[in-house]
């Protein structure tokens, strides 16, 4: 969910005047490259971190929850290759809303995006901040994120075009993280390494043992593998770079079934090695798995890895936050304002960064005020937020495609899914704040949709038919 939005800085989600053309240029990425920039952006703290919540929801039955939000995953991304493959555009999602729906459906696609990202890189920094801890466990959240937040926000200042060149490395260093503890997880499975006490490894094979906390706690487990998957609407923008644009399909596909692969066998390893009560929220799962056994160097090796591949995503995500909003001010869905670049800081939309930077501190505020909780409540309203976007995607493809019984169905199963995905946020009391934060971030932009609509977009309408009546006299 991080999300991921490095391959997002270049800020193309635009949804009016400058994205109703396609683009006629040909672009030079290979299907295998936007599949793996795909990963670098699907995968970051929020599966590192965020799983553990799910496991701590749900139990062992957190496997079953990714296979379905895979799924749903791969049913949003099949439409919108669709889309994109018919009508290359690149406002994306935000452009087929609308096209679909009207200039409404494109505004609030288009800030509900801003929005959820604006949480996603709360998420990230509190989780930078909860792994962090692992090394200074007395050292308070708050402080720890307002670090992590600052050299942030110091990088973009000096210019972060190198992150668009290392982020498939990035994707590397994240799987090769993942890769490590399966292999590991494996060895000690089978008994290569010696375990601490306790009964060996086994995997759950009864229903109590696979559904410990019921039918409800699965379904509320569902938006934590959701927000896993958060970042597949990233490759429909970057899907205007493909050589072929019809291999948009081919890349997304491939990505999801090795992000599938790795995300169930990772979880099933660790859930099935340690019992339910030995994971915490403020410790990856996978370092939690292997607590027992004597590998002193696999904590501090992993936890390294996570926070330097979270920090540059992170990073990455507030250019692309900063130049987003510059594209919404450009297309006429921001104020002008947005729009100014500083010749001091390398033609940086300073204006637009500083906004990003007011909701890092809200961030920040939240974790001085709520350290228990925030991590939860962040996440569940970013990913809520991501699947809003995600439902868009759907009912666009629906006016716009010629949809088959079976594309219908499918349709139509992925909006149940999403639907049941946010209604079981509201099931578990320590994450329901998180449904209503995202419930009035949606009050928040549908009131200024309103007020467009009204004040500005009816009245150009009308000037522009005043002009045009002028011209024909």
């Amino acid at each position: 969910m991080e999300k991921n939005n490095s391959s997002s800085a270049n800020g193309k989600t635009g949804t009016g005047k400058n994205s109703n053309a396609s683009s006629d240029q040909q672009g030079d990425m290979q299907w295998w490259q936007l599949s793996l920039v795909g990963v670098g952006c699907t995968i970051g703290t929020g599966y590192f971190l965020g799983s553990t919540i799910g496991i701590i929801t749900t139990g062992p039955s957190i496997v079953f929850s990714f296979v379905l939000a895979a799924l749903g995953t791969y049913i949003v991304y099949n439409l919108l290759a669709k889309m994109t493959a018919a009508d290359p555009q690149k406002g994306s999602f935000c452009y087929y809303a609308n096209k679909a729906f009207g200039r409404w459906a494109g505004f609030s696609c288009g800030w509900n995006y801003w929005s959820s990202n604006i949480l996603i890189m709360g998420s990230q920094l509190t989780a930078l901040s909860l792994l962090s801890q692992f090394w200074f466990p007395k050292v308070p959240l708050w402080l720890i994120a307002a670090g992590f937040a600052l050299v942030s926000i110091v990088v973009v200042l000096l210019g972060t075009k190198g992150f668009d060149r290392v982020e498939n490395l990035l994707a590397v260093i994240k799987t090769a993280a993942i890769v490590m503890f399966i292999i590991i997880a494996i060895c000690a499975v089978v008994g290569w390494f010696g375990l601490d006490g306790g009964k060996p490894p086994s995997f759950p094979n009864t229903y109590h043992e696979l559904f410990p906390k019921g039918w409800i706690g699965f379904w509320t487990s569902l938006i934590y593998a959701f927000y896993a998957f958060g970042g597949i609407e990233v490759i429909g923008l970057m899907a205007m770079h493909l050589k072929k644009k019809e291999d948009a399909k081919k890349a997304g596909t491939i990505m999801l079934l090795v992000l599938t692969i790795i995300y169930v066998v990772s979880l099933g390893l660790a859930v099935t090695m340690v019992s339910l009560d030995a994971f915490s929220e403020k410790e990856s799962p996978f370092v939690t798995a292997l607590d027992s056994y004597h590998l002193t160097f696999f904590p501090h090796v992993f936890n390294g890895a996570i926070i330097i591949a979270g920090f540059s995503t992170m990073t990455a995500s507030l250019f692309g936050v900063t130049n987003l909003l510059v594209t919404l001010a450009d297309d006429g869905n921001a104020p002008p304002f947005f729009m100014k670049k500083m010749k001091k800081f390398k033609d940086l939309p300073l204006p637009s960064l500083v906004l990003a930077a007011i909701g890092l501190l809200g961030s920040i505020i939240t974790a001085l005020l709520l350290p228990g909780k925030i991590y939860e409540y962040i996440t569940t309203s970013a990913g809520i937020l991501l699947l809003y976007n995600w439902a868009f995607i759907i009912l666009s493809s629906f006016k716009i495609l010629e949809h088959k019984i079976w594309s219908k169905i499918t349709g139509g199963f992925g909006i149940t899914l999403i639907l049941l995905t946010i209604c079981g946020t509201l099931l578990e009391k320590e994450i329901r704040p998180g449904f209503f934060v995202s419930l009035l971030f949606i009050v928040i932009i549908s009131l200024a949709t309103i007020y467009m609509k009204s004040k500005v977009w009816n009245k150009n309408k009308a000037m522009t038919a005043r002009a045009n009546k002028s011209e024909l006299d």
